[in-house]
């Protein structure tokens, strides 16, 4: 008798491994450890997109201020966190607030003011800053006001998708005085002008205390997407090294 029909024999361990129950189940372990090393994968590349973006704002931030009145349309591309400064009007009968934000413990809203850059046929919207709530009604907001041509410094800032899961939305259409999120595309559907593709978050200013302002500072950390990449991979490793030791004990544990 050959090796081959030995090993194959009625009872043998490898005969009853070569069943459809069990090459069903090692072709499901394989692909599940498939899937864990793809996962693993992408978050190595969420990493560099990450590392990538870190790169871009770190870059931005140290270039000079943008001028916004003598900028090109191809410099907003690449000036996201990046310091600008801009000379225009405000337009009051365009101002929105945005919901829920906090300044020292206190609920509020932030002035969302769209600024008309001046020689320009569009304008920029500008967080003007924190204000308290009692004050978020249109007729109350208009002390502070700023008239005439103001030239106001900041950081620019990217559109905010509007989130569908995990938060308040938007509506999609109609005119909204309250946001919950600075949506850009969406903002420009009720603006009197064509409006920029980043908004500026104004500056603190020497000696106001309303609207109260300050700079965002970014994460340039590198997040947590290695330790997800590795016990990803941790999960492919047991899943593939650990499956052998589970068919032996179960095959030997079976009645021949």
């Amino acid at each position: 008798m050959n090796p081959r029909s030995i090993a194959l024999k009625q009872g043998s361990p490898l005969r009853a491994f070569l069943t459809p129950r069990w090459l069903f189940t090692t072709l499901l372990v394989l692909l599940a450890a498939m899937v864990m090393v793809r996962l693993g994968i992408w978050q190595l590349d969420r990493l560099e997109q990450r590392r990538a973006r870190n790169a871009l704002i770190q870059q931005a931030m140290g270039l000079p201020p943008l001028d916004l009145n003598q900028a090109n349309p191809s410099d907003w591309n690449t000036a996201i966190y990046r310091d600008a400064i801009v000379t225009g009007k405000y337009d009051f009968s365009s101002e929105v607030v945005l919901r829920n934000q906090i300044w020292e413990n206190r609920p509020g809203f932030h002035l969302l003011t769209p600024l008309l850059i001046e020689g320009r046929t569009q304008a920029v919207i500008v967080d003007r800053g924190w204000i308290p709530l009692e004050d978020g009604d249109p007729s109350k907001r208009t002390k502070y006001a700023e008239e005439g041509s103001i030239t106001v410094r900041g950081r620019l800032m990217p559109s905010q998708q509007t989130r569908s899961l995990g938060g308040a939305v938007d509506a999609p259409r109609g005119r909204l005085d309250a946001w919950n999120w600075i949506d850009l595309p969406r903002l420009s559907q009720q603006m009197n002008v064509p409006i920029a593709p980043l908004y500026l978050i104004a500056a603190p200013l020497n000696g106001q205390s309303l609207p109260a302002r300050s700079l965002p500072e970014p994460d340039l950390s590198e997040g947590p997407h290695m330790g997800y990449a590795l016990q990803w991979f941790s999960f492919a490793f047991i899943f593939l090294a650990g499956y052998p030791f589970y068919v032996r004990k179960h095959l030997r544990s079976s009645p021949s």
